[in-house]
């Protein structure tokens, strides 16, 4: 009912009037049962656009440092994940990304949909990178279709590091659902995981022409960061 409230009264018709954002393949997404919507991922809006612009709700895994903060903010911050459908995991590794791709399986076995950025973490360019292969085996496991959305102009609107988004249009594009019953029963073998992610980011690229690069989000972003870190090290020796 929150979800609702906030989607349909509160935060839908002011964001939409604002924005005007715009859909196309909205038909590509089921009318029931579980999916997977694998998106791209260009800015923190992302996760707003795309459940407005859709009829059914969608659950996505954000970071539990989001509904953590203290005081007001933290509590506005808190709540407007919850109104967006978000729900709290730990990113660190190891068990944890078990616990986080168990959390996506009970969403989908409740007939959800779950909302997923492949790349693992905003792209740091535009460029559309490698997936990681926790979608695949969440596909699998769960016998649920994958649809490709690419969202549009999010990363002009918000670039990483800005607080207040800029008034710009922007889009989301939906292909059609992918199919892998095909690999039923395989989710444990690691070159079927890397093979369907593979399919679904090129299921991506051609759906948005981003420009490819196969490697990690993360490892791109901890290139950039090196030049920055070692520039500190040369003032401090100095």
């Amino acid at each position: 009912m929150f979800y609702w409230l906030m989607k349909y009264v509160v935060i839908g018709p002011i964001v939409k009037a604002i924005f005007r954002p715009w859909i196309i393949g909205r038909r590509n997404v089921p009318s029931e049962g579980a999916a997977i919507l694998a998106s791209n991922h260009l800015s923190f809006v992302d996760s707003i656009f795309l459940p407005l612009m859709i009829d059914r709700p969608v659950a996505f895994l954000a970071k539990s440092d989001y509904f953590t903060g203290r005081g007001i903010k933290g509590w506005a911050t808190r709540m407007f994940f919850k109104a967006t459908g978000q729900i709290p995991i730990d990113r660190s590794g190891g068990q944890a990304s078990e616990a986080s791709l168990n959390t996506g399986l009970q969403v989908l076995g409740r007939g959800d949909l779950l909302g997923i950025y492949p790349e693992g973490t905003r792209s740091p360019d535009g460029k559309l990178y490698r997936g990681r292969t926790g979608i695949a085996r969440m596909a699998l496991e769960a016998h649920v279709p994958v649809v490709p959305v690419v969202m549009v102009d999010t990363d002009t609107m918000m670039p990483i590091g800005t607080r207040l988004p800029r008034v710009v249009r922007v889009g989301v594009v939906i292909g059609e659902p992918l199919d892998f019953s095909r690999f039923a029963g395989m989710e444990g073998d690691r070159y079927i995981l890397r093979s369907v992610t593979d399919e679904i980011m090129v299921a991506l690229q051609r759906l948005g022409e981003q420009e490819y690069e196969d490697v990690y989000a993360s490892t791109v972003k901890d290139r950039l960061k090196k030049p920055s870190t070692d520039s500190s090290k040369a003032d401090a020796a100095a």
